[in-house]
């Protein structure tokens, strides 16, 4: 019964994996445990480790073993620019595509509220008070004196992440912030009568 239960337990924590069912939990526990066991064991190890090490940057809330990331720790970055992305992996997309030198800020999540998460659940205040410093009177600083000149929207184009967007942009154009969002728009390398009609209406409504 014991071993029943140790490997009926490795099979619940491994269904904790996104998109791992039942069925994908139960074949990899069996593989791990009749074929490659020093595996297991080094998958156990690094996640320990990794637990144990990685924490929030203190400026962008992104993991990290410093206090301050890399990408923050980066005197070659350009500071006027704050990228809003939902997840550290978003993150690191953007980061692939070279196209973007400023600095981020990561949510760690979305706004939903039938999933009971608020603005305070994602850390927006946090982010609110990175774009918008107060003095030592306590007194927010003028535009023209803030170093974040401009916040790039880089949530998802999904319900959530357009919620999260429209309450960050509203929040910081009320306090003088400049705010993009990210743009839609047809694939590069797609041909139209393929692409479907609402990412055809977006690209055009975001015509430049």
């Amino acid at each position: 019964m014991a071993e029943s239960n140790a490997l009926e337990g490795l099979t619940q924590a491994l269904r904790k994996l996104p998109g791992v069912g039942a069925k994908s939990a139960a074949r990899m526990a069996f593989h791990l445990l009749q074929h490659d066991k020093p595996g297991a064991l080094q998958i156990a190890r690094a996640m320990e480790h990794a637990v144990n090490s990685i924490k929030h940057c203190t400026l962008c809330n992104t993991l990290t073993e410093q206090e301050v990331c890399a990408t923050c720790a980066n005197l070659q970055r350009d500071r006027s620019k704050l990228c809003v992305v939902e997840t550290p992996a978003d993150q690191a997309a953007l980061e692939r595509t070279r196209a973007y030198r400023g600095l981020y800020f990561v949510l760690m999540g979305k706004l939903s509220p039938l999933d009971g998460i608020g603005p305070h659940d994602i850390g927006l205040q946090i982010l609110f008070d990175r774009v918008v410093p107060k003095d030592a009177c306590g007194e927010p600083l003028a535009p023209a004196s803030r170093e974040v000149q401009e916040v790039i929207l880089a949530t998802n184009f999904t319900a959530e992440g357009e919620a999260t967007a429209h309450v960050i942009a509203q929040a910081l154009k009320s306090r003088g912030v400049q705010v993009t969002r990210l743009a839609r728009g047809v694939p590069v390398g797609s041909e139209l009568e393929y692409v479907d009609l609402g990412t055809i209406a977006h690209a055009l409504i975001d015509r430049r």
